[in-house]
């Protein structure tokens, strides 16, 4: 690679990863903490926010049709544009009476748009690298991907949060912050356009048919579940995070609530920092010690330990809805340490499917574990808040001072018990694919 080659990669490389990033977050985090704000039903805020993670779940099934309608690159252009304009309705929908409906309505198309974009920039990024270049920027675009994580979990929520603090009512605040993000998405497909190379490879896929991709994938997900010990691993994936998926948008809800109702009463500000920052970054260092951990003692190894990671640090919110008063240092480090242990396990989640999808199929396999995956995540997690106000309902005087949220944290942990029996149910096939995967390496 030419010094002039590697520095055009980074112009858009950065860009391009960024913007997968900063969608998937909007649209999956930051409702959950205006819709708060603004007095929707904790069961209605999980349950609809949880249902707009489908698109990212269910990408394999449409993703093979960006391959025959135009080019990675118009598919990715299009896709920010109209990401950008999704932002743009946002903002315009916030302030007024009706916004719970078209502000979820609007997300819904960001989130497919979102996925669709994820599928055409990474099939860019494929096409336009060699696979020495995919190798030597394969940090690059982990790396910000990542920042994008955090800018869109921490630093928007933080600019809502000042702006509330300087007076503005919360569906105002939301909504510069729409505007600033529509405005930052304009400036990224402007930018690309520009910037995003014109490939000769790039164009539609020729001599393929819709009828041929829907036969050809009919096979690939008939041949999905014809692998060995599919059935421990369907239960692996879609167990192993059951404890984090109750917390994931519960957490949220927990920190913004205030004193007097048993949460945190944190501001938007403090949440930005301690959950969109402290905790993001303690994620992001989880996984890469996991990684450490596996690539010299295998996943066989580190299997318990990382199950033990993921589950049983979920006990911090327990002890934060009983010592509601700790102080806010108290509870970064509590939230910091929580969101390290699950990416330390997560880590042993993504190793597991990453051997589970070797041989025939292995990509279309890989996205199909994925799905599961993630299903494994948004169908508890839109449950959580149904629980909740069950919970709410029956009462619970004599315990824990009737705090429903500490007794929600504590039916978390008594779900922990699924993530150890997950790892029992898949050690078979723990066994079974570490073994076919040495074989494979010394072949």
């Amino acid at each position: 690679m030419t010094e002039r080659q590697h520095n055009s990669l980074w112009k858009w490389i950065p860009s391009l990863y960024i913007a997968e990033g900063i969608p998937y977050c909007a649209v999956n985090t930051l409702p959950v903490l205006f819709y708060c704000e603004l007095g929707i039903s904790i069961p209605e805020i999980t349950a609809w926010t949880g249902l707009l993670s489908l698109p990212w779940m269910i990408r394999p099934f449409w993703s093979p049709f960006v391959d025959i309608f135009s080019t990675k690159r118009k598919w990715t252009l299009a896709m920010q544009m109209l990401m950008t304009v999704c932002m743009l309705a946002v903002a315009l929908c916030l302030p007024a009476s009706f916004f719970f409906a078209s502000t979820l309505s609007v997300f819904a198309c960001m989130a497919f748009f979102s996925a669709t974009h994820d599928i055409a920039a990474d099939g860019f990024y494929m096409l336009a690298l060699t696979e020495r270049q995919q190798a030597d920027f394969v940090g690059i675009r982990s790396t910000f991907y990542k920042v994008a994580t955090v800018l869109g979990q921490g630093g928007l929520t933080l600019l809502a949060g000042y702006l509330e603090r300087r007076g503005m009512h919360p569906a105002g605040a939301w909504s510069i912050v729409f505007y600033c993000l529509s405005a930052l998405f304009f400036g990224i497909w402007l930018w690309h356009t520009r910037a995003l190379p014109r490939l000769a490879d790039d164009r539609p896929a020729g001599g393929k048919t819709v009828s041929d991709i829907v036969r050809n994938f009919g096979m690939t997900f008939v041949s999905f579940f014809r692998k060995r010990h599919i059935g421990a691993a369907l239960a692996f994936m879609l167990l192993f995070r059951l404890p984090e998926s109750m917390c994931a948008k519960m957490v949220a809800i927990f920190m913004k609530t205030p004193l007097a109702e048993g949460g945190l009463g944190l501001s938007l500000t403090e949440i930005g920092f301690a959950n969109g920052t402290v905790g993001v970054i303690a994620l992001l260092a989880g996984g890469v010690l996991g990684g450490i951990a596996i690539g010299h003692g295998g996943l066989r190894r580190w299997i318990w330990p990382m199950a033990a990671a993921l589950a049983l640090p979920c006990v911090v919110y327990c002890l934060l809805a009983i010592w509601r008063h700790s102080g806010f240092p108290f509870i970064c480090v509590a939230i910091g340490f929580e969101q390290f242990g699950y990416g330390f396990g997560l880590t042993a989640l993504m190793m597991y499917m990453i051997y589970f999808a070797r041989g025939e199929s292995e990509t279309s396999h890989y996205a199909f574990c994925i799905a599961f995956s993630m299903a494994g995540i948004m169908l508890p997690g839109m449950a959580a808040g149904w629980i909740f106000e069950r919970m709410a309902e029956f009462g619970f005087a004599g315990f824990s001072d009737g705090n429903v949220f500490e007794i929600y944290f504590w039916f978390v942990m008594i779900c922990c018990i699924t993530t150890f029996a997950a790892c029992w149910i898949a050690m078979p096939s723990i066994r079974y694919i570490t073994q076919y995967n040495k074989q494979t390496e010394i072949q």
